[in-house]
């Protein structure tokens, strides 16, 4: 039990740092186009790279975000079914999730890695700025890594009693039964 509770702990905390380097990608993002934005307002003339530096940041802000939302159980589809789903059916359905996210996590982290590795070219932002593809290839087995640290916590990752509790209260209120306090 003390492992599990460190596991969420250490689960907790990298998602806090996750969560700000998602901040600083999209205020980096929004600093580089109002940049762009203010020179060619005060000038008339475009900076050729803003737009480009920009958007390097956007796989980080994406992939990273997929963690966060899984951290917290974001995903709307899952929610959804799990709603409509007989109360022991949510539990084999989270397990399989489980197991399917871990799954992809490994893939993630195997192929991420290889496609990292073999990255040799550099994103021409301008004549003065290059950006080795590796800044844009970390992003993913990094993502795969943040899912199996979460993933460690298993079905506690999953708050079954409460999606149980859910739909027991929604199988209650279609049969026309008072839930019990």
């Amino acid at each position: 039990m003390l492992l599990l509770s460190r596991w969420r702990a250490a689960s907790d905390q990298l998602n806090r740092v996750v969560i700000w380097v998602c901040i600083v990608c999209f205020l980096a993002m929004l600093a580089i186009s109002f940049a762009g934005f203010f020179y060619q307002l005060v000038t008339g003339a475009a900076l050729s790279w803003t737009y480009s530096l920009a958007r390097l940041f956007v796989p980080w802000i994406a992939m990273l975000s997929i963690t966060v939302a899984f951290r917290h159980g974001e995903h709307v589809a899952m929610t959804v079914l799990l709603q409509t789903l007989p109360p022991r059916l949510v539990t084999v359905v989270s397990y399989a999730n489980v197991a399917v996210i871990g799954i992809f996590a490994l893939l993630l982290v195997w192929f991420g890695w290889q496609y990292f590795i073999n990255a040799t070219h550099y994103n021409m932002v301008s004549d003065q700025i290059q950006v080795h593809q590796r800044f844009v290839a970390a992003c993913i087995p990094l993502t795969g890594l943040i899912l199996l640290v979460h993933l460690g916590q298993g079905l506690h990752l999953l708050d079954l009693s409460s999606a149980e509790a859910e739909a027991d209260a929604l199988l209650r209120e279609s049969e026309g039964v008072e839930a019990q306090p």
